[in-house]
């Protein structure tokens, strides 16, 4: 089992094109851990804008009574992938893993397989 500094370091070195890695408490909107991002880019930021994202996901989700889970949240932008990983299980409630990833270096499949494996490891 990895803790939160290990998770992102391992995001960071084991997936191709990322840039930023966070831990991320969508019910307070506080990154719990961040890794990369740049002065153009700041992750708390970032982080704290997608906890709207999953709340509003998760909102809708329960206004349409839609019972399946969320596993994660693609963002796509001219140059870059924004993907949400939300924690599922042991004590995982409430958070998730957000990956920012260099579209023209990234292989999304690959990222999304590699972030699902971080998240299974990841002890919080």
């Amino acid at each position: 089992m990895a803790n939160t500094e290990t998770a992102l370091k391992e995001a960071l070195a084991s997936i191709e094109g990322a840039t930023g890695a966070a831990l991320v408490d969508y019910t307070s909107g506080m990154a719990l851990g961040t890794l990369g991002g740049s002065k153009s880019f700041d992750l708390n930021v970032a982080a704290a804008g997608n906890t709207d994202v999953v709340r509003a996901k998760l909102r809708t989700m329960e206004h349409l009574g839609l019972k399946g889970e969320i596993e994660d949240i693609l963002i796509t932008l001219s140059d870059a992938y924004h993907l949400i990983r939300l924690i599922t299980g042991r004590g995982g409630n409430g958070l998730f893993l957000y990956l920012v990833l260099d579209s023209k270096r990234a292989n999304l499949a690959m990222a999304r397989h590699q972030l699902k494996k971080i998240e299974a490891d990841l002890e919080v």
